[in-house]
């Protein structure tokens, strides 16, 4: 079995003890992500960026998986306030318009109060 774990940086990776994805035989499966710039930590106020912000992540370890968002298969949407997910459409549909993926989204607490949408992915390589 080929497994490769695949870090974004993030201190919760470390922190917590996982990878942001792990790709083995062909699956790559992308821990549940939030809004946060990894690079400076911060959080913007608005679901629709940190939506953005989650996928240029999920997008970052799908591509050091040697994928791409368009290798997506399945993704579940977490958010606190389910009334936020409306606002996200347009960044979702955009990123997802070609893999059109099987989704889920789920209204729960997140870690943090800042936090206001989490994205978890799994993709099948070709």
């Amino acid at each position: 079995m080929d497994r490769k774990h695949i870090s974004s940086g993030s201190p919760f990776e470390a922190q917590i003890g996982y990878s942001r994805a792990v790709a083995v035989d062909g699956w790559v499966f992308v821990s549940g992500t939030t809004g946060y710039d990894y690079a400076t930590m911060t959080m913007p106020d608005d679901v629709a960026d940190q939506c953005a912000n989650a996928l240029a992540t999920i997008e970052n370890a799908l591509r050091d998986a040697g994928g791409s968002l368009d290798d997506v298969v399945q993704v579940k949407y977490i958010l606190p306030d389910g009334g936020d997910f409306e606002a996200c459409w347009p960044v979702l549909s955009g990123a997802f318009a070609t893999a059109k993926p099987a989704a889920t989204m789920i209204e729960a607490r997140l870690m943090k109060p800042e936090m206001k949408i989490e994205i978890e992915a799994v993709a099948r390589l070709s």
